[in-house]
């Protein structure tokens, strides 16, 4: 047995693999991968025909490729597939077309009835395009002894022949044909635009080697810990980070946000974003299949085959369908004895318009999403978000930008706000830490100059020791002033503008406390509007869960105008409380981005990851990763989905009203088997044109 095996997912202790091939029997496949060495478990999902394994966190996904080396002899590796092309088949359409042709303008003649149709060219001219046709319709029945919409395709196809009313049987296989092939390449077109949107599209890339020198090699000479240098124009072929040079990078394929951004020295770049202007050295941290680009294609080409509940019951009504209008069709032909009655039952359905327009809706919101830096993970999440009602949200990096700022400066012994700012950045100047960056990015942002210092000692977690002007200064903690018995009596003085709930920076020079910096994590821009846009689309509450203290907590729930809030929550905490409420509705979406939130984004019916700094585990354990850090885009994945589903149900009802009223009028013997036919195949092509909307017009009127 070979296995066409490929990497979906890696992450310590789980990986995710694509077997290539579907099997009927998944418990044998899970058995057969138990069986590795260090492997705990193994989950096969036959939809997909993809493998979830748990094992020993100290194997990679490589140790893990040659223990499978070793247990099929003959792997094969997957290339990189494009998305297989909608074919159509204009031979046997151009054929049945003629033959419909001939017998439209032939001379009228008493069609005869009986097997010897099945011998005449137009007879003929069916039969062979149609064979995939019968050949699936009677599969279905011999090995499942269940017909399907093909079964019932080919004994109207047959019927027509054998009455002698080749006509019928053109017609039918013309137009179903038609919506068949505007299906796939409606599916093609989505896939295609994907990949095209994602694609790194680059041969080779610049790498600088050993002496220190550009070289022109091939990408798949890239492998992490290389330097690579990218030039004005060139895309970026690796995810990795900048060693020396600034750019404008424009970074719109990964996060769907169309403005350029400068990036720096010590800034993430990542495949498939585009060096607008100059030129910049990265360090190689993952390259090919590693991705973030390529994982993301992976996710969106697994998420397509994921099916909505509403396929579900679209698929089981389908099939239950086609039996009854085979007994239908019997029950007309006992008590009519007319052909055509009975051939109008065979022609007409309704499996083609529900399933085909279902999947197709659902694939193209998928690739939609894509388009704008949404991957969500399946039909089956588009379905839950047009439904959600609660939504929990974490605070840091998710509600705030994970980032303090300098709110207010508090001043004591005669100085002046821009006078302690300045002699705490110059403290802070080559500190990374984001307090540091805070002061300092707010000394720049007023001009100020800033003093030299003449060495610099940090205390972990309590503050810095500097010497400016010959003076001892200390920036950090009370307790780290304490610590330098350093005077707090002026304290006193400014308890009125103290809260000793804010996060606060104490600033001393000279033995002597000068002001107290006060920071607080940044609301993102665009979160209230995010909010109000949710609660008009039908979110009745907004919880926030934070880690941070109270005060803090509730001054943003109040500024947001949220309902509810939990302080000072710990991960275990986070993930209780979503999986208590989980109690009060079916219709619960968290959101988050850390390893902490992990947990919560599991147990919620719809997690999400929102924003650029997300981790591996958050994004693995999230339905939709929200690839840019606008919040908007929450308000327009629900939006998005709640108007797919609403496209679903139109195309449903148009539907079943259409395919109902053929089916009467062709039981009355109003309509021929041949307009039946006419009619009930333009209705799926509508349906499914209507379906593809979503993909080819930016999903402007979907649902309306």
């Amino acid at each position: 047995m070979v296995h066409n095996l490929a990497l979906i997912h890696s992450i310590p202790g789980r990986t995710r693999l694509s077997l290539g091939v579907t099997y009927a029997n998944g418990k044998e496949i899970e058995a057969l991968f138990r069986s590795l060495p260090y492997v705990y478990s193994a989950s096969y999902t036959n939809e997909t025909g993809s493998l979830l394994l748990y094992h020993d966190d100290c194997m990679t996904w490589h140790d893990l490729f040659l223990l499978l080396g070793q247990l099929f002899p003959r792997p094969e590796a997957v290339g990189k597939k494009e998305p297989a092309k909608a074919k159509i088949p204009f031979i046997e359409i151009l054929v049945c077309f003629s033959a419909f042709m001939y017998e439209t303008w032939k001379a009228a003649s008493i069609p005869s009835q009986g097997m010897r149709n099945l011998t005449k060219a137009s007879s003929l001219a069916v039969l062979l395009s149609s064979y995939h046709i019968f050949k699936n319709g009677f599969l279905s029945v011999m090995t499942t002894g269940k017909p399907n919409a093909d079964t019932l395709t080919s004994a109207a196809l047959l019927a027509s022949i054998v009455k002698g009313n080749p006509k019928s049987a053109l017609i039918i296989y013309l137009m179903s044909t038609i919506s068949e092939w505007l299906t796939d390449f409606t599916a093609y077109k989505t896939r295609n635009y994907v990949r095209d949107m994602l694609s790194v599209k680059a041969d080779y890339v610049w790498k600088v080697n050993q002496a220190g020198k550009e070289v022109k090699v091939s990408i798949d000479e890239i492998s992490a810990g290389d330097q690579i240098v990218v030039f004005q124009g060139e895309k970026v072929v690796v995810d990795g980070t900048i060693l020396e040079g600034t750019a404008v990078v424009d970074e719109s394929s990964i996060t769907g946000e169309y403005i350029p951004r400068e990036l720096t020295i010590g800034d993430k770049v990542f495949a498939g974003s585009i060096v607008v202007e100059g030129s910049i050295n990265i360090r190689v941290e993952k390259a090919g299949d590693d991705t973030a680009i390529s994982r993301m294609i992976h996710l969106i080409e697994e998420a397509q085959t994921k099916q909505a509940p509403i396929q579900s019951v679209a698929n089981r009504l389908s099939e239950k369908l086609v039996p009854v209008s085979f007994v239908l069709a019997g029950l007309i032909f006992v008590v009519t004895r007319d052909w055509n009655k009975v051939l109008n039952m065979l022609v007409i359905d309704y499996v083609c318009g529900l399933k085909l327009s279902t999947a197709t809706a659902i694939s193209s919101s998928i690739g939609l999403a894509a388009k704008n830096g949404i991957l969500i993970k399946g039909g089956q999440t588009i379905e839950k978000l047009a439904q959600i009602d609660t939504v929990i949200l974490d605070k840091t990096g998710t509600i705030t930008e994970g980032r303090p700022i300098v709110t207010k400066i508090i001043t004591a012994e005669s100085m002046s706000e821009n006078q302690v700012l300045s002699i705490a950045a110059s403290a802070e100047e080559h500190s990374s830490h984001p307090i540091a960056e805070a002061i300092c990015n707010k000394a720049k942002e007023r001009n100020l100059d800033v003093p030299e210092h003449q060495e610099i000692d940090m205390t972990v977690g309590k503050g810095i020791k500097a010497i400016i002007n010959e003076k001892l200064v200390l920036v950090g903690s009370k307790l780290f002033l304490s610590d330098w018995n350093i005077p707090l009596e002026p304290l006193k003085k400014l308890n009125s503008e103290i809260n000793p709930e804010e996060n606060m920076v104490y600033v001393a020079y000279d033995q002597h406390l000068i002001g107290i910096i006060i920071l607080q994590d940044k609301i993102r821009e665009g979160m209230k509007r995010s909010i109000n846009q949710m609660r008009r689309h039908g979110v009745d509450e907004f919880i926030m869960l934070t880690g941070d203290r109270y005060h803090p907590a509730k001054k943003i729930v109040d500024e947001l105008g949220m309902d509810a809030f939990i302080a000072e929550a710990l991960p275990e905490d986070k993930a209780n409380f979503v999986m208590n409420y989980k109690q009060k509705t079916d219709a619960l979406m968290m959101v988050g981005d850390g390893v902490n939130d992990a947990p919560a984004l599991a147990y919620a019916n719809v997690g999400i990851t929102l924003g650029t700094k997300r981790t591996d585990i958050a994004v693995e354990t999230a339905d939709v990763i929200v690839t840019t850090d606008d919040p908007l885009a929450l308000a327009e994945v629900i939006k998005m989905a709640q108007k797919t589903m609403k496209l679903i149900y139109q195309n449903i009802v148009v539907t079943i009203l259409v395919n109902s009223g053929a089916i009467l009028l062709g039981t009355l013997g109003m309509i021929s088997p041949v307009l039946g036919a006419a009619i009930h195949n333009a209705a799926t092509i509508a349906v499914v044109l209507n379906s593809g909307k979503i993909i080819f017009l930016g999903g402007k009127a979907s649902g309306n």
